[in-house]
């Protein structure tokens, strides 16, 4: 009797598996959309970064899986109020390109923020129907930036990263000199969804201990980054997903971190002069900035400048490079100096006001800032409005005493706690960095998951899940 059971479960569990692969195959061009990014940047191609590199070519196909999905009523469907705030960018982009000095030169432009902004939230709200695809996405982010944190990690030791004060030590990834800060991006999401599944409630223990560590060991290459930006947009995300888990867990978590840095810094001396003192230069960008701040403080200036000039509609999508010397001081230098991790010395030209909110503004007006920063704000306003409904529901449930299943929805709370980190960590470090580099592409992938978060399924979870499951 026990062969007999064990046959007809075994031929059971292969149809089983394999309806699951059927069902799940659209989320491989997600997937592959982000672990892409461990492809290395060819060294000594400074200009890379603006190429179309194999992220780019699986979010392609990403969206074109969406389409036909879409076309064979396979996806999930979205409210009108959801179709408002994912398509007006949109129109906004269309309506600078056209308003442009030379529409041709903006078209590259408008195709680039149209997938960016567009298109791929679309495929991923689209694309994704249940707390479970979610996770494995999320999980995407954190495999990502474990390889490329261990690689860089390794350069710093063996002083084979990009030039940083006259050492070859600086942690890039396998991003290269010419995209420095696309490593510390991508550890940064990892840490910010490891951290957010360590403290979510929900999950079991065992993942949540597993996703604390990983939260810690991706402290490292994050601090060898040496990036000021990601370091101060990963802790103020860090600090909001916390309160928004409890005190109680995120009083834990911030002993364990300060543990971690006392060890790594004070104990073992892990570039600890270095980091001192860059930690230190933040705040001193008022009062003696270093040139690359100088720069970015000068390109901000001609950004508002050109804004001033058009202020509807802006100079046009690409529009910046060709009207910066036009609006800019004398201050601001002919580019940075880059080199290291396998490449020459090469001097990078100073392309964009290094602030996506100020780069919009002056490229596309206030209508294009209203309709991509208001889009963004809506998704954070309506994410942490679910989370906090949720949470407020499961308290109530469980001061009830109730047995059964739980109508809060706090197993996707975990889902709820990554996407408002992501979309925060985003937001955050749009104030000293825009979009640019092989990472862009996740910027997108990043907007779908806040919006299949904070605009959920009108016909509800569930229903939505079996129409795409048909």
């Amino acid at each position: 009797m026990s062969l007999a059971m064990t046959t007809v479960g075994g031929a059971g569990a292969r149809p089983d598996v394999l309806l699951q692969l059927r069902r799940q195959w659209p989320l491989l061009p997600l997937a592959a959309t982000v672990l892409m990014l461990l492809v290395p940047v060819p060294a000594g191609d400074a200009t890379a970064s603006g190429k179309v590199g194999p992220a780019d070519a699986a979010s392609l196909v990403l969206v074109l899986v969406c389409a036909v999905q879409a076309l064979r009523g396979r996806v999930r469907a979205l409210s009108p109020f959801a179709v408002l705030v994912l398509g007006a960018p949109a129109v906004a982009l269309a309506v600078a390109t056209a308003t442009a000095g030379d529409p041709l030169a903006a078209l590259p432009g408008f195709v680039r923020y149209l997938q960016v902004f567009v298109l791929v939230p679309v495929a991923v709200v689209l694309l994704v129907r249940d707390a479970g695809e979610f996770r494995v996405a999320a999980g995407c982010f954190t495999v990502l930036a474990l390889v490329q944190g261990a690689v860089g990690v390794v350069q710093y030791v063996t002083h084979t990263g990009a030039s940083y004060q006259g050492e070859d030590i600086r942690a890039v990834g396998t991003f290269g000199p010419g995209d420095v800060m696309g490593m510390a991006t991508v550890v940064a999401y990892g840490l910010v969804v490891a951290t957010a599944a360590a403290l979510a409630p929900g999950l079991p223990q065992p993942v949540r201990r597993v996703a604390g560590g990983t939260a810690l060991l991706l402290v490292v290459p994050l601090v060898l980054s040496f990036s000021r930006g990601s370091w101060i947009a990963t802790a103020g995300t860090a600090v909001l997903v916390m309160l928004l888990a409890g005190i109680r867990r995120a009083v834990r978590v911030l002993v364990a971190l300060t543990a971690l840095a006392v060890v790594l810094v004070g104990g073992l001396g892990v570039g600890s002069a270095m980091v001192a003192e860059r930690l230190t230069s933040i705040t001193q960008i008022s009062s003696a900035p270093d040139q690359s701040v100088t720069d970015r403080y000068t390109m901000w200036a001609a950004a508002g400048s050109m804004w001033q000039e058009r202020p509807a509609v802006g100079v046009g999508l690409k529009g910046f490079p060709a009207h910066r010397d036009g609006h800019a001081s004398l201050g601001l230098s002919s580019g940075s100096d880059t080199a290291g991790a396998g490449q020459g010395y090469v001097r990078q030209p100073l392309l964009s006001p290094h602030n996506m909110y100020l780069l919009v503004l002056s490229e596309q007006g206030l209508i294009g800032l209203v309709a991509l920063a208001g889009g963004w704000a809506v998704l954070l306003v309506a994410g942490i409005r679910r989370y906090v409904v949720a949470q407020r529901a499961q308290d109530r449930y469980a001061g009830a005493g109730a047995g059964g299943p739980d109508p809060s929805g706090r197993a996707m709370r975990d889902c709820g706690l990554i996407a408002i980190g992501l979309l925060v960590w985003q937001l955050t470090d749009f104030l000293y960095a825009d979009i640019g580099g092989p990472s862009t592409v996740l910027t997108g992938v990043i907007i779908g998951l806040a919006a299949w978060w904070a605009l959920p399924s009108p016909v509800g979870p569930r229903a939505a899940s079996g129409a795409a499951g048909r």
